[in-house]
């Protein structure tokens, strides 16, 4: 069974960066796809980027052009570049497998403050 670990949230002004890094166990996970979701308070989790065992990638449309999901296989790891960020992606983000889906884990608080 895969497990994911989120880190890398913090507190970061308008217009900064972020990487999150998504580390996961098992030896399958290279073969596997992995999304990036987040929730902001008061809102549904929405899914923000994917990514598949290709490297095939997909975006919601509100990060299009600042965010770049990206894994490397040989950490097992999937990141999240975060850039030009706003305070409207302040949110607890978090991964999982794509679309095969499973537990969610603590994520990663994102705070982006004007």
């Amino acid at each position: 069974q895969v497990r994911l670990v989120e880190s890398g949230g913090g507190l970061v002004q308008a217009g900064g960066s972020l990487r999150l890094s998504c580390a996961a166990s098992g030896n399958t996970f290279t073969r596997l796809g992995v999304g990036w979701y987040r929730q902001a308070p008061g809102k549904s989790r929405e899914l923000v980027a994917t990514i598949t065992s290709g490297d095939r990638t997909t975006y919601v449309d509100s990060v299009k052009g600042r965010f770049t999901i990206s894994r490397d296989y040989a950490k097992t790891t999937v990141y999240l570049q975060m850039n030009s960020l706003t305070p409207e992606d302040t949110a607890v983000y978090y991964c999982r497998l794509f679309p095969l889906g499973g537990s969610w884990g603590q994520g990663t608080q994102v705070t982006v403050s004007s």
